[in-house]
């Protein structure tokens, strides 16, 4: 019976080796779980913790303020508005179609239009981002949202800043908009930016006009705001305070303020006499030196409702009006400037000694090119002019023959220098540079030789120049100030959000044509020559704009009628005004004041008003007249006294002279 009972020695032996097998197992086993509980607990401690209090910590970004836009008063055009805005996030929402119901009715918004928009920010930015719902809330709004946050998770509402523009629609294109930064703008903006910023999905950014010039400057740096939350993502009040613990917390950080060279009451006095008489063009008025007082692009827009997120309907209103609502026609849209191109033909044809001051040059009602006729504006023609009543009176056939005299290049060098055709250089995107032909030009565009009777055209603004107003407003300003050709300006400072200067900005003359030094050299008394011209057209007894007349100052300048089709012979002089909107001429008024010496020029466009006298002189005028008004106060009564005192003279003698005889 022993041989089957087991020694204990020798199965001690026997299982000896399986135990210290065991014992190495168990042992390696447990330095491994020590090593890991050190690696967890001491090297990566802090950071685990912190992700697991991030767990309960809801983070929310500060949107920074913009920058507030001053005119050169230092009255605002552009400001901030506190507001609230409607936001769903979908890690904490449990049914988005509930959710999305009970918002509906809060917010009269569609419940398809909320679970979409809540669907494609979940595909595309993640579940943790809160996606907007809607913008600007207010006082119902927000009330009945927060009755729905107590039964349906996720549902919050935020403070936030919107832009706000007390201009509404007035000088929109020159100040812009903002928005929420596009899907596609992202990555280039953030790769032309490297280094410099970086922009994040959901950011409002500068979309337009200065807003888009300047949005480094004015955009400010946005700051984080964190709170407790619970497991349905709202604000839970616990002992545990987990906030302490959370690093890079950040306040939002102003942008920078601005302070344009815009005067608010002439440019209210510019779109009251343009975009509210319901015309369709542009204005833009400037000092001597580019400072720029008023920019007026019509129709526009209120780019207040961009702030507020843009309906659908509204943007699909914009995008397809035919007048081009979101375009600004100042720098953008160019145009034959007829007539009120001659005088830069004039100052071309004086310096290249073709005529002088005292020229006569003989203009009829027609005048016959190769074989071809080409009409003057007034059907009976004009007899003989010299050249400053040839401007005060608009002669074409006197501006033929100067074209036929000068050709093609010699134009393009004087109105080249006095900047048609090219960049001004203002601070804002998609400036045009409309065209000043050459027959190298059309060589290398067109592959055709120029034409003599192309000259014809041009010389009156036709044919292929193009230009825009704000170009054509400087190459006026150059002829009033004897030959300076300045860049204009429309920011004068930028500030620190307690307004200290970071960065100023001043007159930048481009070139001097007065200068005997300069490419191109024109003498003072050509430009005074011109400017007589000029002051004519307003003042005048012939006069193309003298029902604009002021009598306080003395305005000079130009209209211009540019065709935008041809016409065949019998219908040149038809009524403009019967034909159908899209066949009737342009009309222009370009300009200074006062004549002798410009303090302020301007540059009028209204499309499709059939003439430059009746449609764009009258808003030269209010310009002029609303400047004047602000910073010659003094100056508008002692004239007016002059001519009071004047009108009064014989009156007095004839008072007078009855007493004396009665008195003998």
């Amino acid at each position: 019976m022993n041989d089957y009972l087991p020694n204990s020695e020798q199965e001690a032996r026997e299982y000896g080796p399986r135990y210290r097998l065991a014992y190495v197992v168990i042992s390696v086993t447990m330095l491994i779980f020590l090593a890991r509980l050190w690696y967890l607990q001491i090297v990566n401690g802090a950071e685990l913790r912190q992700f697991s209090e991030q767990n309960s910590i809801k983070e929310t970004k500060i949107p920074a303020p913009r920058g507030i836009v001053y005119d050169r008063n230092r009255e605002i055009l552009v400001e901030n508005l506190p507001g609230f805005e409607a936001t769903i996030s979908p890690q904490y929402v449990t049914n988005l179609e509930k959710a999305a119901e009970a918002v509906s009715k809060a917010l009269n918004i569609p419940t398809q239009n909320i679970v979409t928009t809540v669907q494609r920010s979940k595909r595309m930015n993640g579940p943790f981002r809160p996606v907007r719902v809607k913008d600007n809330l207010s006082r119902d709004e927000i009330f009945s949202l927060e009755m729905i946050k107590l039964d349906h998770a996720g549902i919050d509402i935020k403070e936030t800043v919107l832009r706000s523009y007390p201009l509404k629609d007035n000088g929109a294109q020159l100040l812009g908009y903002v928005s929420e930064i596009s899907k596609k703008q992202l990555p280039v903006l953030n790769q032309k930016l490297a280094g410099k910023f970086k922009f994040q999905q959901g950011d409002i950014i500068g979309k337009s006009g200065l807003e888009e010039y300047l949005d480094l400057w004015m955009r400010g740096k946005d700051g984080i705001s964190v709170m407790q939350v619970d497991a349905r993502g709202r604000e839970a009040v616990t002992e545990l305070n987990l906030l302490g613990s959370i690093a890079g917390l950040q306040e939002a950080v102003p942008g920078h303020n601005v302070v344009l060279t815009i005067d608010k009451d002439v440019q209210e006095a510019a779109y009251n006499a343009l975009n509210g008489q319901g015309k369709i063009g542009a204005a833009v008025a400037l000092k001597s030196n580019g400072e720029v007082l008023a920019w007026v692009s019509s129709p526009s827009f209120d780019p207040n409702s961009f702030s507020a997120g843009i309906p659908a309907n509204v943007w699909s209103k914009l995008i397809n009006d035919p007048d081009k609502p979101l375009r600004n026609k100042v720098i953008q849209d160019t145009h034959s400037p007829g007539s009120t191109f001659k005088p830069l033909i004039a100052v071309a044809a004086l310096a290249e000694k073709e005529i002088t001051s005292a020229t006569l040059i003989h203009c009829p009602g027609q005048f016959r090119f190769a074989g071809r006729p080409y009409h003057d504006s007034h059907r009976e023609g004009h007899g003989y002019l010299a050249v400053k009543n040839a401007i005060e009176r608009s002669s074409n056939v006197f501006f033929y023959k100067m074209g036929i005299a000068l050709g093609i290049d010699k134009m393009h060098s004087y109105c080249n220098a006095l900047g048609v055709g090219q960049k001004t250089g203002i601070d804002l995107n998609r400036e045009n540079s409309g065209l000043m032909p050459s027959s190298q030009w059309k060589k290398e565009q067109i592959g055709e030789e120029w034409q003599p009777g192309e000259n014809l055209s041009s010389a009156i603004g036709q044919g292929f120049v193009l230009t825009t107003p704000l170009q054509m407003a400087l190459a006026y300003n150059a002829i009033g100030t004897n030959g300076k050709v300045y860049k204009p300006f429309v920011v004068r400072q930028v500030l620190t959000p307690d307004n200290k200067v970071v960065k100023e900005f001043g007159p930048t003359l481009v070139r001097d044509l007065g200068d005997p030094n300069s490419p191109v050299h024109v003498q003072k008394e050509i430009f005074e020559t011109v400017k007589e011209g000029l002051r004519l057209v307003v003042n005048g007894e012939r006069g193309t704009a003298r029902a604009q007349k002021l009598p306080y100052v003395e305005i000079a300048g130009k209209t211009g009628t540019a065709q935008v089709m041809s016409f065949s012979a019998d219908q040149i002089y038809a009524k403009c005004d019967q034909r159908p909107k899209h066949q009737r001429h342009h009309g222009w008024f370009i300009g200074y004041a006062p004549a002798d010496y410009p303090e302020i020029a301007f540059g009028i466009l209204a499309e499709h008003a059939c003439s430059g006298a009746g449609g764009a002189a009258p808003i030269a005028k209010a310009i002029v007249s609303a400047y004047y008004e602000k910073y010659h106060a003094a100056t508008i009564k002692r004239e007016l006294e002059k001519r009071a005192n004047k009108r009064a003279a014989p009156k007095k003698e004839l008072e007078i002279e009855p007493e004396r005889i009665e008195g003998e």
